[in-house]
């Protein structure tokens, strides 16, 4: 999801690594010992949860999250909780990085002080404020002037316990004088529509004039002052709940008699608080937040062309793509964009069988074959990851989901058993997971992706070609990828490939670390299976298996997998479990007498249907079969004054439900409009508000059966895997080329050296690799110019934004701190360009 502005979209999204916490303050009581868990946050919404981390002051999560963010904030924020023995939550401390300040920790480890919580620091939301001065004559014949205060309206509020009443309070406030006001309470809504007046007499001008503005007496203006402050209405004993507060110095009207603009509300001060800055531990995150900035499609047409074209340049070391591996600092950086943009435009198999020729031809030694991190190693991971991972769940998850629950004890090594463990009955408990598992890979072929054949076709082709003599190479060659870069990771760290929600246990963690060794060397062939483990217990363990019959499986099913012209139609037929979890559904009314309430269920979707039951792993209460999901939208806040809802539309009604945040709720109705996409009955129309107390809250058509009134949004693929973006992958690329430029100017340094200096190489020149120093130059050349003229396409765009936003807008209130910094830079830009 975008935000769209004018001839532009952006597109937010973070990584983000939780590692772990040192030095938790000790919980008030005998063990002293806390069970810990961390949430992230988009200001106070929380899109996140680790696992509980028990009996420690020093929990490590390791644990790993990734969304697209669908809306603005203001705060990434971080909360510690600890979970007493009666199961209630309460909050330790957080950390909060103001969104400006993210790229000061972009990708690296990072140790944060957690900081005391309270209603004073928790705050977000914006407030519309208008300010007028006014004469006014009194009976009496004395001119004075009033300050009408217009509450207008608030977006954005923190919701509190579940809810949020709002109310505001307006006090104007000088040395001596404090009058305050109060709007009405609006319930059950974070975006409140107050728009009141009131009204306060205020110091009178010194003097007046119909054709200026009102000349105040400085000390009498500099001393006033609005004061708007946020509550939240709430029942309980202890007092209405402060959500944040705005001031506004009267002197704004020296100007004009009218001021209107928009507020970020900000925290209450109350002084400064005596509390040592470590008195509460650290958490370390490791934080990469990116921000693309993406244009129509005709911008790229260049720079498209030129990486299209990439895999039937000669050399194609030549090639922009691989131009781009050359100069980035990690390969994976180049890896991810570049196989992204290829899958989108149908161009990975033959761009990675070109590098991974290539790289074969440089290959001297057969064992070697594809172990480095270069780009092929790193395109086809990721292009194994993003094609491959329903075909890993399909797999491996059943298979891992119960590892996960049993708890068998799978230690081998002798000197880690514990007290009452037996050592043979370890091995015969891990040696019958490892036969489940390798028989469910091997006997997987079938349901491999296309793309992911295609390519192990061209690696086996490629490696047989060059090393003739070597008849095992045609399997080393793949296998090298399937099992030691694709299932053997998946399975030591499940929680990465979203296998398990969570971090396992070390108990568990240690069971996965033993199988995945094990099927790691299974799946090699290596010629001394034995000594490729460096721990003599597990070299032991080996013994148990048959080689040969391990070693015929695994090159019949790589063999399979390898193949020219596979294809499987039945396995497109299998069901695959996209997405599951709980959700908030309103009832759909198919009883004729019954409360259409909300309830909490378990929803499940494959590529045939989408069902809810009460739990996991009941029977389905209802199923919608994927042909009747006609639209998929998202359902405004006011139809029941709650948030992070979406409607799956059906052929009779609309199925209502509500997410647990808005990073959820955009994830469900992404996959659930790309698997419904295909639905040759899709509606192009929909109502975007509920159908309540006879009429469409939208367009207040009185039959539930009227065609919608807003166009329907979608246009996704229909390929439920991969939903990829062309323009911003293209977007992506270009960020880096422009961020390397120094080395691509370097680049072409090199190749006019070498095209010149035909001799020993020089070493200021060694790290690239330029086999055709001419083709590779005029690639460059042309890099550089798409490059130069993209970036000058968005230099201009800032300028011309920055020409016609104002501060205090509604999409920049007073209070942006990045836009007040973007002003300062642009301000610094224009004064240098002059």
């Amino acid at each position: 999801m975008a935000v769209e502005e004018e001839g532009l979209r952006v597109f937010q999204s973070v990584k983000i690594k939780i590692g772990e916490a040192k030095n938790l303050p000790t919980y008030p009581g005998p063990n002293k010992m806390r069970d810990c868990y961390c949430t992230v946050n988009l200001d106070r919404e929380e899109v996140f949860r680790t696992k509980i981390v028990e009996k420690s002051l020093c929990p490590f999560y390791g644990e790993d999250f990734y969304c697209e963010i669908p809306r603005s904030f203001r705060h990434l924020s971080f909360y510690i909780f600890d979970r007493d023995v009666f199961r209630r939550d309460s909050i330790i401390g957080k950390v909060a990085i103001q969104k400006e300040d993210l790229p000061k920790y972009h990708n690296r480890d990072t140790w944060f002080q957690l900081q005391h919580v309270d209603a004073d620091s928790e705050v977000q939301g914006k407030v519309h404020l208008e300010l007028r001065l006014s004469e006014v004559i009194t009976d009496t014949g004395v001119v004075c002037h009033k300050l009408a205060t217009r509450i207008l309206e608030c977006q954005g509020l923190p919701i509190v316990n579940g809810q949020c009443d709002p109310y505001a309070t307006v006090t104007l406030a000088g040395p001596y004088r404090s009058e305050a006001k109060k709007t009405k309470v609006k319930k059950r809504t974070d975006n409140p529509q107050f728009d009141e007046v009131f009204y306060f007499e205020v110091t009178r001008p010194c003097s007046y004039s119909r054709k200026s503005h009102f000349d105040f007496e400085e000390e009498d203006v500099d001393k006033l002052e609005i004061r708007v402050d946020l509550w939240n209405a709430s029942n309980l004993k202890f007092g209405d709940e402060f959500l944040g507060e705005l001031r506004v110095p009267l002197n704004v009207l020296r100007q004009s008699s009218c001021y209107e603009a928009w507020y970020f509300l900000q925290p209450r001060d109350n002084g400064s608080k005596s509390l040592k800055p470590g008195d509460l531990g650290s958490l370390r995150l490791n934080v990469v937040y990116t921000e693309d900035h993406v244009f129509s499609s005709d911008y790229y047409s260049s720079l498209r062309d030129l990486l299209l074209r990439s895999a039937d340049v000669e050399p194609v070391s030549a090639s922009a793509a691989h131009v781009l591996g050359e100069v980035c600092r990690e390969k994976q950086e180049a890896a991810v964009p570049l196989v992204r943009f290829f899958l989108h435009y149908g161009r990975v198999v033959p761009f990675i069988s070109a590098i991974a020729n290539a790289e074969v031809q440089r290959t001297q030694d057969p064992n070697t074959i594809f172990r480095g991190n270069s780009l092929t190693s790193k395109c086809i991971d990721e292009t194994m990851k993003l094609a491959g991972m329903h075909y890993l769940h399909v797999t491996l998850k059943p298979t891992i989901e119960e590892i996960c629950q049993s708890h068998k004890s799978c230690e081998i090594d002798p000197v880690k058993l514990k007290d009452g463990e037996n050592l043979e009955n370890n091995m015969e408990n891990l040696r019958q997971y490892v036969d489940r598992i390798f028989h469910v890979i091997t006997k997987s072929g079938v349901s491999c992706p296309t793309v992911m054949c295609d390519i192990f076709f061209s690696l086996r082709e490629a490696a047989a070609k060059r090393f003739q003599d070597d008849l095992d190479v045609r399997y080393t060659a793949v296998s090298g990828f399937i099992f030691l870069r694709f299932f053997a990771p998946a399975i030591l760290s499940p929680n990465l490939f979203q296998l398990t929600p969570h971090h396992t246990d070390p108990q568990t963690s240690r069971t996965l670390t033993l199988i995945s060794k094990t099927i790691q060397t299974l799946g090699s062939l290596s010629k001394s299976k034995s000594a490729s483990f460096k721990e003599s217990y597990m070299a032991a363990f080996y013994e148990f298996f048959n080689e040969q019959k391990y070693a015929d499986a695994v090159k019949n099913f790589l063999d399979l997998i390898s193949s020219s012209g596979r294809r499987d139609p039945k396995s497109i037929e299998q069901p695959i479990l996209l997405k599951e979890g709980f959700m908030i559904k309103r009832a759909q009314g198919r009883k004729r007498f019954g409360m259409k309430n909300f309830k909490k269920r378990w929803f499940r979707l494959t590529n045939h249907e989408f069902t809810y039951q009460k739990s996991k792993g009941d029977q389905p209460l209802c199923s919608i079969p994927i042909e009747n999901i006609l639209a998929v939208e998202g359902l405004e806040e006011e139809s029941f004054k709650m948030k992070n809802m979406f409607q799956v539309i059906q052929p009779e009604r609309a199925l209502y439900i509500q997410a647990n945040n808005c990073v959820e709720a955009k994830a469900w109705i992404d996959i659930l409009t790309k698997v419904s996409q295909c639905n040759k009955k899709r509606l192009t129309v929909y109502h975007p508000s509920a159908y309540l107390n006879g009429h469409w809250l939208c367009c207040r058509a009185s039959s539930d059966t009227a065609p919608g009134c807003s166009p329907c949004t979608g246009g996704l693929p229909a390929n439920i895997q991969l939903d990829i973006d062309g323009d911003r992958e293209t977007e992506r690329i270009y960020s880096l080329f422009n961020s390397y430029m120094s080395k691509l100017e370097k680049m072409q340094e090199a190749c006019g050296s070498r095209s010149v200096y035909d001799g020993p190489e020089q070493e200021e020149y060694s790290t690239f690799i330029i086999d055709d120093p001419q083709e590779t130059y005029k690639t460059l050349k042309q890099v550089i110019a798409g490059v130069g003229a993209l970036e000058q396409e968005h230099a201009q765009y800032k300028r011309d934004k920055f020409k016609k936003t104002k501060y205090g807008s509604q999409e920049h209130p007073i209070g942006d701190k990045s836009f007040q910094s973007y002003i300062r830079q642009q301000s610094e830009t224009s004064t240098h360009s002059i």
